[in-house]
Order: C-alpha cells, then sequence, then structure tokens
C-alpha cells in the first residue's frame, strides 16, 4: 500500500503504481481538497490501472484525521475514553464508517488500542483510550463493531501495544523493556477483545521488545512476535499490517528494500510505504527479487 503526493492524480503517480503492482492506496491530508477532487482521483487511479484498490486513511479521531472537511471530527480516544459510555464508540464508528466509505474508503487504519501507563508517552497520548486495559478493549471493541455494522473495515493498532512507548517511532527506534506477562495483562487485552469483536486487520508496531524477541529486532521484523504471537498463540487470522516502512525507525534499522523483505518474512499480508516513490519502487524491487530467489515463499 502506498501514498501519493498531492490531490490532483498525475502520470507520474499512475507509474508508481502500474510498475510496483501496489494492492492499496492510503490517502493523507495531501491529497484531500474536495470529496469531488477525491472521487475524481480515486476513478481516474483505477480506471487508469484496470482493477480496484484497498483506499485506507487514518481516522481516529481527534487530531488523526485526513479527510477533515468532510467528515465529523469526534473528540479524540483519550476524551472518549473518559465519558463512561461505550455506547459513544459504537456510535461514532457507525457514522464513521458511513461518512468514509461514502468518500470510497474501505479501511480504517484505527482504532489504536495502545494503553497508556505512568510512563511518558510521546506518540499516543489522546490517541488512546486510557490507562486501563478494559476499557480500551471495550471502547475499542464497541467502535470496531460500529464501523462494521457501517460497512468499513477496522484495523486496530499498534500490536503488541506501545502505548508505553519512550520514543516516538516515527523519528526514533524505541525500546520497551516489558515482559511478556506485562504484555499479556496490560497491553494485549485490547487486541484480544478487538479480535472478538471481528477486526478484520492489526497493525504491529516498530519498537523492540528484547523480552519478546530476544533477537533485538523490531516487532515489524519479529516472526515471533507476528507470526508466532498474533498469529499462533492468538489465532488472528485476518490481515497483518505493518506501520509505514518509511519512519525513521525503520530507517535508523535498515534501507527500505531490507526493511520491506523482512517485514514480509515475519508474516506481515500489507506494507506500507506512505510518502516517496524512491522507497516505494524500491520496497518494490526488493520484494519481487526475494520471491524470485526464493528468500519468501510464494504462496
Amino acid at each position: 500500500m502506498i501514498g501519493l503526493t498531492g490531490p490532483a492524480l498525475t502520470d507520474a503517480d499512475i507509474r508508481v503504481f502500474r510498475d510496483t503492482r501496489a494492492a492499496g492506496l492510503i490517502l493523507y491530508r495531501r491529497n484531500f481538497d474536495t470529496p469531488a477532487g477525491l472521487a475524481t482521483l480515486l476513478d481516474r487511479l483505477e480506471s487508469a490501472l484496470d482493477r480496484r484498490l484497498l483506499v485506507a486513511t487514518d481516522h481516529e479521531g481527534g487530531r488523526i484525521v485526513m479527510l477533515g472537511r468532510s467528515v465529523t471530527i469526534f473528540p479524540d480516544n483519550l476524551a472518549l475514553g473518559t465519558a463512561g459510555e461505550e455506547a459513544f464508540a459504537f456510535r461514532q464508528g457507525l457514522v464513521e464508517a458511513r461518512e468514509l466509505r461514502r468518500l470510497g474508503v474501505d479501511l480504517n487504519l484505527g482504532p489504536c488500542l495502545d494503553v497508556l501507563t505512568e510512563r511518558y508517552s510521546p506518540n499516543i497520548g489522546i490517541r488512546s483510550y486510557g490507562k486501563d486495559p478494559k476499557i480500551v478493549a471495550r471502547y475499542g471493541g464497541a467502535r470496531i463493531r460500529g464501523m462494521a455494522r457501517g460497512g468499513l473495515s477496522a484495523c486496530a493498532k499498534h500490536f503488541p501495544g506501545k502505548g508505553h512507548s519512550p520514543l516516538d517511532a516515527h523519528l526514533r527506534l524505541p525500546t520497551i523493556d516489558s515482559t511478556p506477562e506485562e504484555m499479556r495483562a496490560l497491553h494485549v487485552p485490547p487486541f484480544v477483545e478487538a479480535m472478538a469483536a471481528g477486526v478484520e486487520a492489526v497493525m504491529t508496531s516498530h519498537p523492540v521488545y528484547p523480552r519478546l524477541d530476544p533477537s533485538g529486532v523490531p516487532a515489524t521484523f519479529s516472526r515471533r512476535i507476528t507470526n508466532d504471537w498474533l498469529r499462533g498463540e492468538l489465532a488472528f487470522g485476518g490481515v497483518v499490517v505493518s506501520d509505514d516502512l518509511e519512519m525513521g525507525a525503520v530507517s535508523e534499522t535498515c534501507p527500505i528494500g531490507e526493511a520491506a523483505v523482512r517485514a514480509a518474512g515475519a508474516g506481515h499480508d500489507l506494507l506500507l510505504v506512505c510518502h516517496t516513490e524512491a522507497a516505494q519502487r524500491a520496497a518494490a524491487a526488493a520484494l519481487v527479487a526475494a520471491y524470485r530467489e526464493r528468500r519468501l515463499p510464494r504462496g
């Protein structure tokens, strides 16, 4: 899944989709002027490619809204989590599903199910429903059910939980030193509830969890976390999505092409390369080479 540079489709944009064979498009503020303009962009792109795309956006509420001039702006999750009524979350999911589907969006990259702790969280903060995993689970599950009722797919993030990450993964590579017992008790329950609610996708996170995977690789590259835990122990059968592979946490670790291959090898089904053509082309070329050389399975 890749992003575009602006609100108007260019021939270069079409070439990138053709050459990389990207399956999906992620929309940002830079891609949206008006609903009519967005409809034209999506129609022109899919017509040029002669195939449907999976269209996604980050629509968490609060400050994380990409198509803000045509949708209801709900309070951030932390405010909602203090309201004391999970029916609000269900209603939010239903309304945003109807609004986003009218705009051509298939997949909401949310809700954020990270649980806050007493530790400073520079990037999650108000994106979380709070410090109580039961509240996070209840509100997240209700919102996922609301989205499903309105025909919108949801993506719970960021597994296995990074509400206590000491660094912003957009910029740097964080290390989270929590034990498996702490993660299971505090950070994983909202994802279990999301699965019970029928969530269709789960997004992983970029931090290193040395006590979960002693190899010391980011969770994005960890087969132990993605495949053995999420797929195996938790029996998640939906789509496993990477966070953006152009983030600083990843570029600090390895080049984008290697990152794409390692994320696919860890068990991800959908890889996000959201911003630059050079990175998108490098990721696609590395994946093709890895499949041809049988470093990645074909099925």
